[in-house]
Formats: C-alpha cells, sequence, structure tokens
C-alpha cells in the first residue's frame, strides 16, 4: 500500500476509534436506523451519468474553492445539472472535508431526490453508519486500503443499512477482489465498480488507466470512471470505454458555477453512450 493510502488508513482509524468512544456500535445502529430514509440511486436509461464531487481540497491540487464555499449551494447546482449522486469528501486532514458538510448536503439533496455518498477512507463500520446517520445514500469503500474480511464488514453493514456502494479499484489485482467479492453469495448493497487512475505514489493522474482497466471490470455492475474526467472530450473517451457514469470532483470545483460544465459532460457522455449502443 501507498505511503498516502498508509497516512489516510492511519487517521482514519483514529477516528473511527474516537467515534467508538463516544458511541457504542448498538447506540450508532439505533441512530442509523432512526434517520429518514435517502434517496435511492437511479441511473439514467441514456447509459450515463456523472457522480458529481464536493470536495474543498486535493492533495495533489491544493485549496479547489473559496474560504466562503456553501456545501448546499454547491450540491444543489450539481443536482439541477442532472447529477445522479453527489460525493461529499469528510476527510479532514488532507481534504478539509467534515461530516459537517454530508450533513448540510444530504437534505438539500434528498429534496430533489438525489443520493449523497461518503466519500473517505472508511475503516470500520461505524464510519458507514455515521454516514448513514448523516443522511448519506451510499459510500465509498476502497479495495486497497484493507484486508478481505475488513472490506467484507464494511460491505455488510452498508447492506444492512441499504446503502449503495462505489468499490475503487487502482489496478488488476483490485478489480481481481472485486471480481470475488461479487461471488459472495447472500444479500448485498448496490455495488457500483469504480477504476480510479490516479497514480497513488505521485498523485498524478494517468487517463490511460480507464482505458487499459475497463475490459477487466464485471459485467452486469455499473462502472465508474474516476479522476481523469475534466471536460467533454474525457467523458466521451470514458463512455465509448464502457464506463456507465463518471465521479468528478477537481474540474468542477474550479472555475466558478459548475452547471455549464456538469451538463456538458453528461450530454458528451451520453451521446458517446448512445453511439457504443
Amino acid at each position: 500500500m501507498s505511503d498516502f493510502l498508509t497516512q489516510m488508513a492511519a487517521g482514519s482509524r483514529a477516528r473511527a476509534y474516537a467515534t467508538l468512544a463516544r458511541h457504542s456500535i448498538e447506540e450508532l445502529t439505533a441512530l442509523a436506523q432512526a434517520a429518514p430514509a435517502a434517496p435511492a440511486l437511479r441511473l439514467d436509461p441514456s447509459g450515463f451519468d456523472l457522480i458529481a464531487e464536493m470536495k474543498l481540497r486535493s492533495p495533489a491540487a491544493g485549496r479547489l474553492s473559496g474560504p466562503r464555499e456553501d456545501p448546499a449551494q454547491r450540491v444543489a447546482g450539481y443536482a439541477a445539472a442532472g447529477a445522479a449522486a453527489v460525493s461529499i469528501l469528510t476527510e479532514p486532514t488532507r481534504f478539509d472535508g467534515s461530516l459537517d458538510h454530508l450533513a448540510a448536503a444530504a437534505p438539500v439533496l434528498a429534496a430533489r431526490a438525489v443520493p449523497a455518498m461518503r466519500k473517505d477512507f472508511l475503516v470500520d463500520p461505524c464510519q458507514v453508519l455515521e454516514a448513514r446517520i448523516a443522511g448519506a445514500g451510499g459510500v465509498l469503500v476502497i479495495l486497497r486500503l484493507l484486508p478481505r474480511p475488513e472490506i467484507e464488514a464494511l460491505l455488510a453493514c452498508a447492506a444492512q443499512q441499504g446503502l449503495f456502494v462505489l468499490l475503487e479499484a487502482f489496478d488488476a489485482a483490485d478489480i481481481e477482489l472485486l471480481h470475488e467479492l461479487l461471488a459472495i453469495p447472500g444479500p448485498r448493497a448496490r455495488l457500483l465498480a469504480g477504476v480510479n487512475c490516479r497514480d497513488l505514489s505521485t498523485l498524478a493522474i494517468v487517463p490511460r488507466r480507464l482505458i487499459e482497466l475497463a475490459p477487466l471490470l464485471p459485467q452486469g455492475v455499473p462502472r465508474v470512471a474516476e479522476s481523469g474526467v475534466l471536460g467533454a472530450d474525457d467523458a466521451r473517451r470514458v463512455a465509448q470505454a464502457g464506463y456507465q457514469l463518471a465521479l468528478v470532483g477537481s474540474a468542477l470545483m474550479q472555475g466558478g458555477d459548475p452547471v455549464p460544465l456538469a451538463r456538458a459532460l453528461l450530454a458528451a457522455g451520453r451521446s458517446a453512450a448512445r453511439e457504443r449502443c
């Protein structure tokens, strides 16, 4: 595992321990079950959708928004542009994220029938419960981050809470594990298969990895291109490669009003998806 992921996992474990020092897993479960239901993830029949991301900082690019960023206003714009879901960064040390951002964004999105997804370096089921309590309808699980039993525990908790899960892969070995997880019998959360083309050593994006790894992804599971989608040409390229969604953060966070770019990404991706069919 890269130094970056090792650091992120250690910080996440410290936050999970702090949560469990304040609340038992039974208390968190009760709070999660009492939370209002989140909207379901609905994908457009066109064959291409957008997961728009709200993040204040990127470790690679630095600060992405001004000091007066309003998470609720931004996610409302994403929903108006047609995003199928909105990813909310909650990692505090390198991304300036917070569960408060998720809690502020989720009801705004719910009013527009769009689910929020907690994006973080989750290591413990208590963090899945935190996401549900804050209003999330989905969570990110990074396949490289944990041993398989701990990943299975996260997936089981997500299934119990009715959350969708974006399983994030970086290479062929991660995708092999993804296939193994899909083969586990029994009820499970709705799963999305994501490829993140960021190099974990340099944090640079390597767009060709999206194309190289696409044929290895499982059939019948929505595919998500993560990182490397900056404009309409990129959206068209990943849609042609068979991805049904793109997760876009930095490009939408920079440059003012994100709505025109979000709509351009969707238009290009859906045009390519129709051609592919």
